[in-house]
């Protein structure tokens, strides 16, 4: 089985139709509530390894772009969105890149990964193709408060913390703006989908230190 078609199956077995349809909408509370305040509506934004696409194509931007090795990716995009089936780790494939973003987001990917220079590789690619002044978002299981669960999905491989991110952002040249090292729960897999409650606890940040098993940053590119 080549890789591609194991990722597509993979993901396709993971969530049934009625928690694809859950996470949508949690998707959009999340956007509305927390994401669309850091993303301008006039940005160029790139999601990478976005999946089912419930980030790109609910978020409000001028240009919309989004990178991800399951071919799967262009059936679930939006007509504005400009989907990119590439390896991102492929610097030649790179190249097929076109184009510079005022803000990358990257959601529940680098658990994925093989290696920390892959990692490396990932976030090297991120400052490259920034505009100055540009942000990287990114929403990531946070090894140091979700250990126990981390592995419970077969494609997780690497390990991080908050810290140890904040510590490599910076010693590749980003500035971090914002650092909640206990965020979102950990997946939303096997748990009552609710807007109304996701909302309400995005407006209750004292909660996050108790279910927070996700970090977020987002990081700027110096202009």
């Amino acid at each position: 089985m080549k890789k591609e078609e194991y990722i597509e199956k993979l993901y396709s077995n993971r969530f049934n139709p009625q928690q694809k349809k859950t996470k949508i909408i949690l998707w959009r509370a999340l956007i509305e509530e927390f994401l669309q305040k850091h993303i301008g509506k006039n940005s160029v934004v790139l999601d990478i390894g976005g999946g089912y696409c419930e980030f790109i194509n609910n978020i409000q931007a001028r240009e919309k772009y989004l990178i991800d090795i399951n071919p799967d990716s262009q059936l679930f995009a939006n007509p504005d969105v400009n989907v990119i089936n590439l390896n991102i780790l492929d610097i030649e494939e790179q190249k097929r890149i076109k184009t510079s973003f005022d803000r990358i987001f990257i959601s529940n990917f680098f658990e994925h990964l093989n290696n920390k220079e892959e990692l490396i590789e990932i976030l090297l690619f991120c400052f490259k193709y920034l505009n100055p002044g540009g942000s990287i978002l990114i929403i990531q299981p946070n090894f140091k408060y979700s250990f126990k669960e981390y592995y419970d999905f077969i494609d997780h491989q690497l390990p991080i913390t908050h810290l140890a991110l904040q510590e490599l952002l910076h010693t590749l040249g980003f500035k971090i703006d914002i650092l909640i090292p206990r965020f979102l729960p950990y997946s939303t897999k096997g748990r009552p989908g609710s807007p109304h409650l996701l909302k309400l606890y995005l407006k209750l940040p004292f909660i996050w230190n108790l279910l927070g098993g996700q970090m977020f940053i987002k990081a700027s590119k110096p202009t």
